[in-house]
């Protein structure tokens, strides 16, 4: 039996769905498929959008068509290709506090817990990348501790800054560039995740695995200015 099915999506694009659920497992199946068609560099393939449990594939109509495009996805064996793949995990440095100490006390208090205790539980986790979304580069990242599920903002504010990490119900995230949002802001990061200089403008990728961890002023200061790149 299929672990997926593919259905048309308008005129130029196909979605490879998979159970509907947020699960692990289901992001592996994702993760797999997704290489395999970038493996076999299928023709007229324009786009490949995965998120949390499908992939949207983009076609380009004048060298390709649907029934094609269907029928090379179906004789893939992704679980093969998968062998020659990876995880990547990716540590990102934080400083917690920044730039909205409010944030990081509300989550606290929502939780019931200590501003420490909140730190070391954020830091505590691996977070795998469910999809890329919202913004350039902005990551969708799933295992955040029920303890510190924190319901999003009544009042979304109007400029967050690249770099805020922050948490928004059960999810976590990093906004990569200036943008309203109604997340609970409880650190910053001094890394680049959309850098439109680069030939590879975003940093994360879906099925990356994160892990954060605390940083100090100084340690912030010191990888803003070398440019807040990462050794991947």
């Amino acid at each position: 039996m299929k672990e997926y099915e593919i259905l048309p999506c308008g005129d130029t694009a196909v979605l490879i769905r998979f159970e509907q659920k947020i699960d692990p497992a289901i992001l592996r199946q994702v993760t797999m498929m997704a290489n395999a068609i970038k493996e076999a560099e299928i023709k007229g393939i324009l786009d490949l959008i995965p998120a949390y449990a499908s992939i949207l594939v983009c076609i380009d109509p004048l060298k390709t068509d649907m029934r094609s495009i269907i029928a090379e996805i179906e004789k893939l064996k992704p679980e093969k290709q998968s062998e020659k793949e990876e995880q990547r995990m990716i540590r990102i440095p934080v400083l917690y506090g920044r730039p909205f100490a409010e944030d990081l006390e509300h989550v606290a208090k929502h939780a019931g817990i200590s501003i420490e205790e909140v730190i070391r539980i954020h830091t505590a986790n691996t977070y795998p990348v469910y999809m890329i979304g919202f913004l350039p580069g902005f990551p969708y990242l799933g295992n955040l501790d029920e303890r510190i599920h924190t319901p999003r903002r009544t009042e979304p504010r109007t400029d967050i800054p690249a770099g805020a990490v922050g948490i928004g119900g059960s999810q976590t995230g990093v906004y990569p560039i200036s943008s309203p949002g109604g997340w609970h802001i409880i650190g910053q990061t001094p890394v680049k995740l959309y850098d439109s200089d680069q030939k590879q403008p975003v940093l994360l990728q879906s099925g990356d695995l994160i892990q954060f961890y605390a940083i100090n002023e100084d340690e912030y200061e010191k990888i803003e200015k070398a440019g807040g790149k990462l050794c991947l």
